[in-house]
């Protein structure tokens, strides 16, 4: 009895491919590279000046509610020192 071999794709793989191919250009690793300097700084900040590091909520809700809440003050605090300062070169 002859098998066949079968095989098997995500779904989502050709997206997954194509993601691989697109991160290795050289505008995506120029972007990639300010990630340290913009959005990790972002999160670094949320653990140290907004007490993001831990937790003393219970419930998906209400941790979530806390994270919104304090990105939205991160967020107001950036569009006022912008409006201070003029917006900073990214």
């Amino acid at each position: 009895q002859s098998h066949t071999k079968m095989i098997h794709r995500h779904l989502w793989q050709d997206y997954i491919d194509e993601v691989d191919h697109l991160r290795h250009t050289e505008l995506n690793k120029t972007i990639y590279a300010k990630r340290k300097e913009t959005i990790e700084r972002v999160f670094a900040d949320a653990k140290e000046k907004h007490g993001m590091r831990w937790t003393t909520l219970r419930g998906l809700k209400k941790v979530s509610m806390q994270a919104m809440l304090t990105f939205a003050a991160i967020n107001l605090k950036k569009l006022a020192n912008w409006t201070w300062r003029g917006p900073c070169p990214a």
